[in-house]
């Protein structure tokens, strides 16, 4: 028969938040290599915007994913009514025939997706981040900037005029990653 060992009990941390969803825009700092530009998103985040259907929610959380060769946002839009919105992207360097480009793949729960690629958004602040797309409708772009508290997100589309803004949201971190 064996004898058992007495079991000596060990008070443990949990685990740290990741670094980038903890910290104010005093630590907007692009990492290295082809996904350093979005190593300031690393983190869950949530905002709430005012829009035509009312109050909204969106959480996203971004993370390193696959050795850390890409990163997966899981985005959730809360909406009145108990309507949820959802979207899966992944951010990798290139793909066939694309030289290494920072690009994403993206799914929504609409059954739609779309695809894109790093853009210089130097035009809305000098340390954002930017991807464009060609969508149905024309051509459309995202953008991630350092605002006070976390960051700002906003999605443009190109006109004739230059590129007209039609949502944009200010995201502060949150302790408990997006569940879904």
């Amino acid at each position: 028969m064996k004898e058992k060992m007495p079991v000596k009990a060990v008070k443990t941390k949990p685990p740290a938040p990741a670094k980038a969803a903890t910290a104010v825009t005093a630590s907007w700092k692009k990492g290295r290599g082809k996904l350093g530009p979005l190593a300031p998103l690393l983190g869950s985040w949530k905002a709430e915007a005012d829009s035509p259907m009312g109050r909204i929610k969106c959480f996203r959380t971004f993370t390193s994913v696959l050795g850390g060769n890409y990163v997966e946002l899981k985005a959730r839009w809360e909406m009145p009514g108990g309507r949820v919105y959802e979207e899966a992207a992944i951010y990798g360097a290139g793909g066939a025939g694309q030289k290494g480009t920072l690009r994403f793949w993206s799914f929504t729960s609409d059954g739609k997706r779309s695809e894109g690629e790093l853009a210089d958004v130097a035009d809305v602040h000098p340390e954002g981040v930017g991807f464009v797309a060609e969508m149905p409708a024309g051509q459309a772009r995202m953008i991630y900037w350092p605002s006070p508290g976390g960051f700002s997100w906003a999605v443009e589309a190109r006109t004739k005029k230059g590129w007209s803004r039609f949502t944009e949201h200010h995201y502060v971190p949150v302790s408990s990653p997006f569940r879904g």
